[in-house]
């Protein structure tokens, strides 16, 4: 599997894309580079190689289901359970860059997204639109629900 390209897949939380490549999401997305894409991780100790999760808030991330955390460095990440259809996914490359499968401030078109990724991973529910994670900022003593 080629971690650089565009998966289009069916996530834990939407249909989305993943890549290791952020610029070339926000490319397909329409959105400014500048603008960070959260990133889906694998395990607890997959995570902890890329920020420090702070003492009081290591319980919450590591039970949290469909939850996206902003952490103190000011990237975001998203643990995947591994009773999600998505962890089967995700455990081959550790951690993706990972967005919904849309442009910027529209709707899932599947004609479009089709069109845009270099790999398209279908199971037998297909595709189907869902809740957004629900996302929250970090720091060392609170946490606030950003959604």
């Amino acid at each position: 599997m080629n971690p650089d390209a565009v998966y289009l897949v069916q996530t834990d939380t939407t249909v989305g894309f993943s890549s290791n490549d952020n610029e070339k999401l926000a490319l397909i997305k329409k959105r400014p580079k500048e603008q960070k894409i959260l990133r889906t991780v694998d395990s607890f100790k997959t995570l902890q190689n890329f920020t420090r999760i702070p003492n009081k808030h290591k319980k919450r991330v590591r039970s949290s289901k469909n939850s996206t955390f902003i952490y103190p460095n000011g990237e975001s990440f998203r643990l995947i359970q591994k009773d999600s259809h998505f962890y089967n996914f995700i455990k081959k490359f550790e951690v993706l860059y990972s967005s919904s499968a849309n442009e910027a401030k529209k709707s899932f078109d599947e004609e479009y997204t089709k069109s845009v990724a270099d790999v398209i991973v279908v199971d037998k529910d297909g595709f189907y639109e869902d809740i957004p994670s629900k996302l929250f900022k970090l720091n060392k003593i609170r946490f606030k629900k950003i959604r």
